[in-house]
């Protein structure tokens, strides 16, 4: 892992930064690299036999669904907890894909882990998938955090659901071509914008929010082929 060269964060982006919204990685020497073009060391594939679907190509990270299931590249750091994670991403063509934060074992088996998953796919592919957050749950009940859409998770398992507004439009999306990625993830409060449009975000004041654990990039479905560059963290 290496450090981001170093740059000095002028203060308009220093404000902005306080205020939660999204800075330029460039502009911020904070942010270090997940990815450095040649390996994947760092990362690990779950189920660890869909290892082979995940390779390099021209310096990215290709993913290409090889057989009828889900498959995640997860970066191993088990402790993260508050971050800024940004990345750029391209599908060729049709797909499912994202990254799913605050992952953790599934006590109940059914699934290989829990977890917040910041949805994308094709232009097209819906509302409740492109720029929505999802819920992978198996002890919690899983609502519908939509694009465009601020959802708060009260202490009592209530919600209360608002538009965003002048957020993502489907008309932002670059079709074939690289979109960025800009997760805030501070406490509950877990925010999702792609193409610096605030896309979705989350309010979880649940006891039982997802307080820390790992990342992992998605390969959904059979087939499918999605590119991922420019993998950059930091640390709140």
């Amino acid at each position: 892992m290496r450090i981001c060269q170093k740059t000095y964060l002028p203060v308009a982006a220093a404000v902005l930064c306080l205020l939660g919204q999204p800075v330029a990685p460039g502009a911020d020497s904070s942010f270090v690299t997940l990815f450095n073009g040649h390996s994947l060391s760092g990362w690990s594939a779950i189920p660890i036999e869909s290892a082979s679907d995940w390779s390099i190509t021209k310096g990215v990270i290709r993913g290409m669904g090889s057989v009828k299931r889900q498959s995640y590249l997860v970066y191993e750091d088990n402790l993260l907890v508050n971050f800024e994670l940004t990345f750029s991403y391209r599908l060729p063509a049709k797909g499912n894909t994202g990254v799913s934060i605050r992952m953790r074992a599934d006590a109940t088996g059914k699934r290989a882990f829990e977890s917040y998953h910041a949805d994308v796919g094709h232009a097209g592919i819906g509302p409740h998938i492109l720029g929505a957050w999802d819920f992978h749950f198996e002890s919690r009940k899983e609502h519908s955090c939509k694009r465009g859409t601020s959802l708060l998770i009260r202490t009592d398992g209530s919600v209360k659901t608002t538009l965003i507004s002048d957020g993502l439009k489907q008309e932002d999306i670059r079709i074939h071509q690289w979109n960025d990625v800009h997760v805030i993830a501070r406490g509950n409060h877990l925010q999702f914008y792609i193409n610096g449009r605030l896309s979705s975000e989350l309010r979880d004041q649940h006891p039982a929010f997802f307080r820390k654990r790992s990342i992992a990039l998605q390969i959904h479905d059979l087939g499918m082929v999605v590119e991922f560059k420019d993998i950059l963290l930091k640390k709140l």
